[in-house]
């Protein structure tokens, strides 16, 4: 499961999202892209640190120019999800 995010900023020019964390880090994160599970919606980041890693979080849209990233409360939910995304990203390597 991911760490606690303290703070996120957009720069909508380049689809980037920073994220900071509670330790004070920081991590610039491209959109991958948002997906629907059930009945909630989550967002996948890739960090731009050179790793393959992908983070997986919550996504409320509030409005056309704001949304919130939630933290995934429970490892159940967050498998689902983390599940989910490597279905679409097989099902993409297929096209």
């Amino acid at each position: 499961m991911a760490e606690d995010i303290k703070n996120v900023n957009v720069d909508e020019e380049e689809d980037i999202i920073t994220l900071e964390f509670d330790d004070d880090t920081a991590v610039d994160c491209y959109v991958m892209g948002t997906f629907e599970l059930g009945d909630k919606e989550y967002i996948a980041l890739a960090p731009d640190d050179g790793t393959d890693d992908v983070y997986i979080y919550g996504y409320k849209q509030i409005n056309d120019d704001e949304f919130e990233i939630l933290e995934i409360e429970s490892e159940e939910e967050f498998d689902a999800a983390a599940k989910e995304f490597d279905a679409i990203m097989a099902d993409m390597d297929e096209e």
